[in-house]
């Protein structure tokens, strides 16, 4: 089991409501691993994007991509194994992208933001393990209701459901280790058996016989 003892670098992905937070936190006191959740009260273009989201989705984007760059590099800087919420490429590959297909960013911005991107990616160092919550919109919307976000409020449904077309395109496209998890009829938050099993797969994934 001399294996267990190399750090690991995990990552859990999905749409929002999904469940990431809850299951970073619950995965990192399980395997007792460091867990980072993403931020965004920070990013000074959210109040100016929500007024004018043509105008500031280029800007909001920019700052989401450069601030979790360098919160990836500290990260993998302290060599700890360590499980995020959220990943940088769900910023390109789903939030930036369904702004673009809206019409909330020009071609253009879209264009120069993929670039820097893939300039980017040749820095990054992608998850051991891929988790992707799959979820479908009336299991979204319910767990979206339970925590009871005041901005989470407006969400619609048809935006849930474009960026889980946007989800499900990216994981079938995602070339590294992956671990796909249907979280419809799994409550982990309140289940240990459901959390179990998802642990169980985790396990086999990172320590299994042949890894």
């Amino acid at each position: 089991m001399q294996e267990q003892k190399k750090s690991k670098y995990i990552a859990v992905a999905g749409n929002i409501g999904a469940g990431k937070s809850s299951l970073t936190g619950l995965l990192a006191k399980h395997f007792n691993w460091e867990a980072f959740y993403e931020s965004v009260d920070d990013n000074p273009y959210l109040a100016d994007f929500y007024e004018d989201m043509l105008r500031w989705s280029f800007n909001l984007q920019i700052y989401f991509l450069s601030s979790r760059f360098r919160h990836q590099k500290e990260m993998l800087e302290q060599q700890i194994s360590l499980i995020q919420d959220r990943t940088i490429y769900e910023d390109v590959e789903i939030f930036a992208k369904n702004l673009h297909e809206m019409n909330l960013m020009s071609d253009r911005d879209f264009a120069n933001y993929e670039a820097l991107f893939h300039e980017m990616s040749h820095y990054l160092r992608p998850p051991d393990l891929l988790i992707y919550l799959r979820a479908q919109v009336p299991t979204l919307v319910r767990q979206i209701q339970q925590r009871g976000r005041d901005y989470e409020n407006t969400i619609r449904i048809d935006y849930l459901e474009r960026l889980n077309r946007l989800y499900e395109d990216w994981i079938d496209r995602y070339p590294y280790e992956k671990l796909i998890i249907d979280t419809d009829d799994l409550d982990f938050v309140n289940d240990p058996e459901d959390l179990g099993k998802i642990i169980a797969l985790i396990e086999q994934r990172l320590y299994g016989l042949f890894n």
